[in-house]
């Protein structure tokens, strides 16, 4: 189907309501399984992921990343100037994106996907009306599944403009790089967009309303992240809350709380607000047919991300749970197998979770926190990047790898990482978790030398007592 178009069918076996992460592949998915679905979408195919989220910040940042460690290597025999030509690089994202769109529509046409670009609402159980522009269509389906995704929560006071106050979208406009950015929100959007400009020369301020950056993540990660920002020269106000913003002859001031009550300001050229975001369910007509959801605004779902009509399914970030795009992709297959029959279920023992700040952080199920919180008796295996051989032939010897297991039956909990190809890194630990591998599993399995991934090899080993790398803590008998 050619975009504008508004279907050549009036009946499917589903719809399939936006055109993210889990709605293209649920859509393929189904189409691999000889369903003849629909796929909804009111802007492009990928969603906030593809479009302005994952794919063109890890285009910045890798790009940023390459310039900075090139300007910083003089000891390494690289020498001279390294400029980032903002123009250029915006250019080159918007390039990446449309060739990974393009072979989703691809991807779609392959499968026999009838992408539809339009508004869908729900009018009655297994009727979807289609809105583009003035013309409309009402199409059926036996099924339904809402994938909308989710959008930038706003934050009281410091409501988006677009021009002083701006989120992520915004941001990735940005021909110039601005003198002075303040960021209101340590989460991983926020951080990620803080070390990207402060390499790229803005001096940076991010205020956080918790105790630590990346608030819910391991304490000690958290702790070297903070101290890799101060050495990025970057300005951390933790326990703060943004109070207020004016305008100051060309500049923006800010206004906020710290701990004790006293207030400061910092004055800066942009604002980006990144506070967190929130399931867009609104609108969609749910309410119609009694899908149910939270006060958050998030579709309960069961383990086959059924909810409680039947015919209708939630796939990502309009459900509960980490807003990450695997975790949608994982929720788009077995929502499409489900409809087709198959004995499929989102049980997954962990959803592992990345961010792209310097150095990277990894996580992927218990931390030693929530795993003693849970009742284990816990052991906990630690290597630091500085004695990995590999970390220190590329100058990246910041960060460690934390292994937790239960102590009885040495069946791992979780792992954290912070460090250099921590993103890669945290798939094989994601493994290690599903098939309840053990540290002695771990442990056994031989990793190519020099490598990263020997930092969890040594940290399971550790947690034994049998790392060869780092001295080993005593351990009773």
């Amino acid at each position: 189907m050619s975009k504008g178009e508004l279907g050549l069918s009036s009946k499917y076996d589903c719809v399939v309501l936006g055109g993210g992460v889990g709605g293209y592949v649920a859509a393929i998915r189904l189409g691999q399984l000889g369903k003849r679905v629909a796929l909804v979408e009111k802007h492009r195919l990928g969603g906030e992921c593809l479009n302005y989220g994952c794919i063109p910040t890890k285009t910045w940042i890798n790009t940023v990343k390459t310039a900075y460690t090139a300007s910083h290597s003089a000891n390494k025999g690289i020498t001279g100037d390294v400029h980032v030509d903002l123009k250029q690089l915006k250019t080159w994202k918007d390039d990446v994106v449309k060739k990974l769109v393009s072979g989703i529509e691809g991807l779609c046409r392959s499968n026999r996907v009838e992408v539809v670009y339009g508004m869908g609402n729900i009018i009655s159980e297994g009727r979807v009306e289609i809105i583009q522009g003035s013309n409309s269509r009402t199409i059926e389906a036996e099924n339904i599944i809402v994938a909308t995704g989710s959008k930038p929560t706003v934050l009281p006071g410091f409501e988006y403009d677009h021009i002083n106050i701006v989120d992520n979208h915004d941001v990735l406009e940005f021909t110039e790089v601005p003198r002075s950015l303040c960021i209101i929100g340590g989460g991983a959007i926020g951080l990620e967009f803080a070390f990207l400009f402060s390499k790229l020369g803005s001096k940076v301020t991010v205020i956080e309303l918790m105790d630590q950056l990346l608030p819910g993540i391991d304490k000690e990660v958290a702790a070297l992240i903070y101290r890799s920002a101060v050495s990025h020269s970057i300005d951390v106000h933790l326990e703060s809350r943004a109070k207020s913003w004016s305008r100051v002859n060309d500049s923006i001031k800010v206004v906020f709380s710290e701990k004790n009550g006293e207030e400061r300001s910092v004055e800066c050229e942009r604002v980006l607000v990144a506070v967190g975001r929130r399931p867009n369910t609104d609108g969609l007509g749910l309410e119609r047919i009694g899908v149910q959801r939270d006060r958050a605004g998030y579709i309960q779902v069961d383990g086959k991300l059924r909810t409680n009509v039947k015919g209708v399914y939630a796939v990502g970030d309009v459900t509960p749970g980490p807003m990450l795009a695997h975790k949608a992709n994982r929720q788009g297959e077995v929502a499409a197998e489900v409809i087709a029959g198959l004995n499929s279920e989102f049980d997954n023992v962990a959803v592992p979770n990345a961010v792209f700040t310097d150095p990277e952080v990894a996580t992927a199920g218990l931390s030693v926190e929530e795993a003693s919180k849970s009742g284990y008796e816990v052991s906990v295996g630690r290597f630091p990047y500085v004695a990995l051989g590999r970390a220190v032939s590329v100058g990246e010897t910041e960060g460690f790898v934390k292994v937790v297991a239960d102590a009885k039956s040495g069946v791992i909990l979780g792992v954290q990482i912070v460090g250099s190809e921590a993103s890669d890194m945290i798939s094989e630990a994601s493994l290690a978790l599903e098939m309840g591998a053990t540290l002695e599993d771990v442990g056994a399995t031989i990793h190519p030398h020099p490598t990263f991934p020997e930092a969890l090899l040594e940290a399971a080993k550790h947690a034994e007592g049998k790392a060869i790398h780092i001295v080993n803590r005593p351990r009773s008998k």
